[in-house]
């Protein structure tokens, strides 16, 4: 079967790979129909994100149609289609049963205490491969995949794979409450879903910050107030939009890749902290092997939250769903402290928000498929992953459609 497959940073190529084969009672094989192009997957292949093992097949948003199930998976049969979370969980220990998916006890093979387990990831997450390809092999596919209505369609259902349910989670971290002021950092697909969940949980006033006209067109459709970070400074913007108080909520949907100001009043205040960012750069991507433009890792990864902190209301809370790898080592705490903030971060259980938001989509309450820019088939994935990893305009959220 072809795959997209990781060679090294900076190296991935469309390959021909084995089939999976059912392995343990719980697994199922699933036909995928669809999968995407994530920011995830491009802090793995910048080097942002440490540990991938060459040979792991990418991707870890998926639909499609099993195939075949382990003798354990009594809930499914072969024919039916399904969304695939990105994690992956038991569905049993207690982590699973408060809610916790992404902390699963037993899904990570390195250990409990492990963390997040996810298809298309490094070492420390399992590995397992992931979902661009033409076949895939689901642990636990009793408790993790989720049966699609005929009212939802492929192009609507590979959105609450990941980043529908991420941006949701995002909004329910950040404990919006009707009339609340937010900030949403980032206008990329998670970004977008972010500033929409937001507005569904009727959020008062939601604002976004990029640089990227074409996501922030998307941002403003959807009802954000945007603000292009080299034109004017967010913080300036935001708190004299909220009369000096700042934002209730923020939702950092930019993590480690950041970038600082290029142009606009911010920018001299992001090359006084030059220096800073790129220390911090050097401990988060010391590997990265750009080739020119390409696969080039932010150059300002704690810059998104250093403007959280500035545009946050004493008292507000802090919602982090933008990647940051364990080599992090920096926050201002001590603000933090002093300001009595909540701070919560963390990887979405997906597997806890996916059946409501899919009754969502199935009721016409919402289409998540308006976030989708382009629809290529699998063989295009190179050209696909060069182009979304370069911004181009207009390149918002990439699905991968078997041939």
């Amino acid at each position: 079967m072809k795959a997209v497959v990781f060679h090294g940073i900076g190296d991935i190529r469309l390959d021909d790979v084995q089939e999976p084969k059912i392995e343990q009672p719980t697994d199922a094989i699933v036909r995928l129909t669809s999968s995407a192009i994530c920011g995830t997957d491009l802090h793995m292949i910048r080097g942002s994100m440490s540990g991938m093992q060459p040979g792991t097949i990418l991707g870890h948003e998926g639909v499609g149609v099993v195939e075949e199930v382990g003798p354990a998976v009594r809930n499914l049969k072969a024919g039916e289609r399904v969304v695939i979370p990105s994690t992956i969980a038991c569905g049993y220990c207690s982590y699973c049963r408060a809610g916790y998916y992404s902390q699963c006890d037993n899904a990570n093979p390195n250990g409990s205490r492990a963390g997040t387990a996810f298809f298309g990831g490094p070492k420390s997450t399992g590995p397992f491969h992931g979902l661009q390809a033409e076949y895939a092999r689901v642990p636990y596919a009793n408790i993790g995949l989720t049966k699609i209505p005929e009212e939802v369609d492929d192009d609507q259902a590979i959105l609450l794979s990941d980043i529908f349910p991420t941006g949701w989670f995002g909004a329910d971290m950040a404990e919006i409450k009707p009339g609340d002021a937010v900030l949403v950092l980032g206008c990329g697909p998670v970004g977008l879903f972010a500033i929409q969940s937001a507005l569904m949980m009727d959020a008062g006033q939601v604002f976004a910050v990029d640089h990227h006209d074409s996501r922030l067109d998307v941002a403003r459709e959807l009802g954000a107030e945007c603000i292009n970070f080299d034109r004017e400074d967010p913080v300036e913007a935001v708190m004299s939009t909220t009369g000096g108080i700042g934002v209730d909520r923020v939702i950092d949907a930019v993590g480690v890749d950041a970038n600082p100001p290029e142009s606009g009043p911010a920018a001299d205040k992001a090359r006084e902290r030059e220096e800073m960012f790129r220390q911090q750069a050097q401990m988060v991507s010391s590997q990265a092997k750009p080739e020119g433009e390409l696969w080039k890792p932010g150059q300002a990864p704690s810059q998104a939250l250093l403007w959280a902190m500035k545009c946050i209301a004493k008292a507000g809370t802090l919602s982090v769903i933008g990647v940051y790898p364990e080599t992090v080592r920096f926050f201002p705490w001590g603000q933090a402290m002093m300001m009595n903030l909540t701070v919560k971060a963390g990887n979405c259980p997906h597997r806890r928000y996916i059946p409501d938001l899919m009754r969502m989509v199935a009721s016409g309450a919402v289409d998540p498929a308006e976030i989708l820019s382009h629809r290529l088939p699998l063989d295009s994935v190179i050209e696909a992953y060069e182009k979304f990893d370069l911004r181009e305009p207009g390149w918002v959220k990439v699905e991968l459609r078997a041939a």
